[in-house]
C-alpha cells in the first residue's frame, strides 16, 4: 500500500485582527476535515462563489480558517469505507466544500464517500474543472427546461449572464442540443465569443430589467437565469405560455419583484436548479451527458488554466464581471 503524504499545499482564507486575507500554507496531513475518502486532488475552479470567500465576503465561509473551492477533481488515495478503489478518479462539487468545509484549493481533500462521483469513460480532471459547478449547474437547468418539455424549434431560449460560467456552459448545450439561443451580457464586446459557443443572438442586458409589466410581449421558450433580480423579472414577464424559467443565480440580486400573473395565466414554469445537495444518480446522469455534449476540444475555447497561487489575483475579478467563461486552477502549482 502506497504512504500517505505527510504535508499538503493549501490555500487559506484567515481572519484575524489584521482582517481577512488568503494565503497559501503548508498543512499536516491531521489539519484535513473528518471523511473516509482521501483524494489527491489535481485541478480545481473559480466560480462566482469562490471568490467571495477568497476575499471573505459575508455569507460564504461558515468557519476560519478555511481552504475554499467549491469543486475537486483528482484520483482516490484512501478510502476507509471500501467503496471507492484507490486510483479512480473522482469529482466533487457541492456539499458545503469550501464553505461550511475545507474545499478544492488544497492538494489533498478528505469528504464524505457519498460525495464523489466517477469521472465518465474518457475524461480527465482538467476536462471535470472545466466544466465545475458552473457547467454541472448549466447541465442540471437545461435538463430541467427538456423535462417541462422544451424541445428544438420551440422557439427563442434566453440565456442570462451569458459571457460567465454557468452562461457560457449553458449557451454551449442549448445549442448544442439543437435550440435556438439568445445570449443577454452587458459585455457586448463579447458577442464574437458568444457567437461561437452557438447564440443565435447577443442582446444587451439592459434589455430585461426595463420589461417591468406584469406581463410583457411573450417571447422565451425557456429561460437560463444566472442573474437574478430586475433580470429574472423581466425574464419571466416575457415568457411565452407553458415555457419554463431555470433560475440557478442571484449575480445580479436575490429579490425577485413579479407577479403571479406569469404563472396562473400563461401556465409558466418557474424552476429553482439546486446543484449542492442534488442526489447522486441525478449528478451521474448530468456528468454523462456534459461529457457526451461537451468534450474536452470544445471547452478548451472557453476554458483557461492557472496556478493556484493566481487565485487571489482572480477573485476580485470574477466578482466584477471580468473574467470569461471557466478557469481552471492547477492546485499542483
Amino acid at each position: 500500500m502506497t504512504s500517505l503524504p505527510e504535508h499538503y499545499r493549501a490555500l487559506r482564507v484567515v481572519k484575524d485582527d489584521q482582517g481577512t486575507r488568503a494565503e497559501v500554507q503548508t498543512l499536516p496531513l491531521a489539519a484535513l476535515p473528518a471523511g473516509d475518502l482521501l483524494i489527491a486532488v489535481s485541478h480545481s475552479s473559480l466560480n462566482y462563489k469562490d471568490g467571495l470567500a477568497v476575499l471573505g465576503r459575508p455569507g460564504v465561509l461558515r468557519a476560519y480558517p478555511m481552504t475554499p473551492g467549491i469543486d475537486l477533481a483528482g484520483t482516490v488515495l484512501e478510502d476507509r469505507s471500501g467503496r471507492w478503489a484507490p486510483g479512480t478518479g473522482v469529482v466533487v462539487t457541492g456539499w458545503g466544500i469550501g464553505e461550511r468545509q475545507d474545499g478544492g484549493y488544497a492538494e489533498l481533500a478528505r469528504v464524505q464517500p457519498g460525495w464523489a462521483v466517477a469521472l465518465p469513460p474518457g475524461v480527465g480532471a482538467q476536462w471535470a474543472m472545466s466544466v465545475g459547478t458552473a457547467g454541472f449547474t448549466a447541465m442540471l437547468a437545461v435538463m430541467a427546461l427538456e423535462e417541462h418539455g422544451l424541445t428544438p424549434g420551440d422557439g427563442e431560449v434566453l440565456v442570462t449572464g451569458a459571457a460567465g460560467g454557468v452562461g457560457s456552459v449553458a449557451v454551449a448545450l442549448l445549442a448544442a442540443a439543437g435550440h435556438t439561443v439568445t445570449a443577454s451580457t452587458g459585455r457586448l464586446e463579447e458577442t464574437p465569443y458568444l457567437q461561437a459557443l452557438g447564440a443565435a443572438q447577443v442582446i444587451h442586458r439592459e434589455e430585461l430589467p426595463a420589461l417591468t409589466r406584469p406581463l410583457e410581449k411573450e417571447r422565451w421558450a425557456g429561460v437560463v437565469d444566472t442573474v437574478g433580480g430586475a433580470t429574472l423579472a423581466g425574464a419571466y414577464a416575457s415568457t411565452r405560455t407553458h415555457g419554463s424559467v431555470a433560475v440557478c443565480g442571484l449575480a445580479g440580486g436575490s429579490e425577485l419583484r413579479a407577479t403571479v400573473f406569469p404563472l396562473i395565466l400563461r401556465g409558466v414554469n418557474l424552476l429553482g436548479v439546486d446543484s449542492v445537495t442534488c442526489p447522486v444518480p441525478r449528478r451521474e446522469a448530468a456528468w454523462a451527458r456534459l461529457a457526451r455534449d461537451l468534450p474536452a476540444p470544445r471547452l478548451a475555447e472557453v476554458t483557461q488554466v492557472r496556478p493556484l497561487s493566481d487565485v487571489p489575483a482572480l477573485a476580485p475579478q470574477i466578482l466584477a464581471g471580468q473574467v470569461r467563461g471557466r478557469t481552471v486552477v492547477d492546485v499542483r502549482q
